[in-house]
C-alpha cells in the first residue's frame, strides 16, 4: 500500500507499518465475509487503512483495531447502499419501459414488505443486528460469529436474544 505524497516522520511510518502488517488479513478476511468477493475485500482493506491514516493524529492504540473494523463495516454499508440505489434504479427503468411486467398492486406491496422489513432491522441495536444477520442471513453458528467478533459465545447468545425480542415486539411472533 502507497501513502499520499508527504513529509512524514519514520515514528508515523513505523506505526502504520505495525499496524498494516498486524491488522490486514483479519481486516480483509472480515470484509471478504461480508461482501463475498476478493478484490472488493481489497478495496475495502485499503480504503480502511487510507482513512485511518487520515485520523492518526486522533487514534488511541487501546481502540485502534475496534476503529479498523467500523471504518471498513462503514465502509461496506455504504457499498451496499450504493449497489441497492443503482439496483432500484435499473428496476425503475426496467418498470418504465415495460410497465405490464409488474402489476402496480403487486409492486406496492413488495415495497410495504421491505419497508416493514428495514424499519424491524433499522429498529435493532447495532451489535445485535450485526449478530442476527450473520446468523440467520449468513449461516454462522455462534462460535463462528464470536470468534470472527472477538465476542464470548455468552455475548452472542445475549445479543441474539436482544435482535430476536425486537422483532418478536415488532412483528408479534416468534422467528
Amino acid at each position: 500500500m502507497t501513502l499520499p505524497k508527504g513529509n512524514y516522520s519514520s515514528d508515523e511510518l513505523k506505526w502504520f507499518r505495525e499496524l498494516f502488517d498486524k491488522y490486514y488479513e483479519s481486516i480483509r478476511h472480515f470484509a471478504y465475509f461480508k461482501i463475498g468477493d476478493v478484490d472488493m475485500a481489497d478495496d475495502v482493506v485499503q480504503e480502511t487503512f487510507l482513512k485511518l491514516w487520515d485520523i492518526r493524529a486522533s487514534v488511541r492504540d487501546d481502540t485502534v483495531k475496534t476503529l479498523l473494523y467500523t471504518i471498513a463495516g462503514n465502509i461496506i454499508k455504504n457499498h451496499f447502499k450504493h449497489q441497492q440505489v443503482v439496483y432500484n434504479f435499473q428496476q425503475s427503468r426496467e418498470t418504465d419501459i415495460n410497465p405490464e411486467n409488474s402489476s402496480a398492486d403487486e409492486a406496492i406491496r413488495m415495497e410495504q414488505l421491505n419497508r416493514q422489513l428495514q424499519d424491524a432491522l433499522a429498529s435493532i441495536p447495532d451489535g445485535p443486528r450485526e449478530v442476527f444477520l450473520m446468523n440467520r442471513i449468513d449461516g454462522l453458528t455462534y462460535a463462528e460469529i464470536a470468534a470472527r467478533l472477538g465476542l464470548s459465545v455468552k455475548a452472542i447468545e445475549k445479543r441474539m436474544s436482544e435482535a430476536l425480542a425486537v422483532l418478536r415486539k415488532k412483528f408479534g411472533y416468534s422467528l
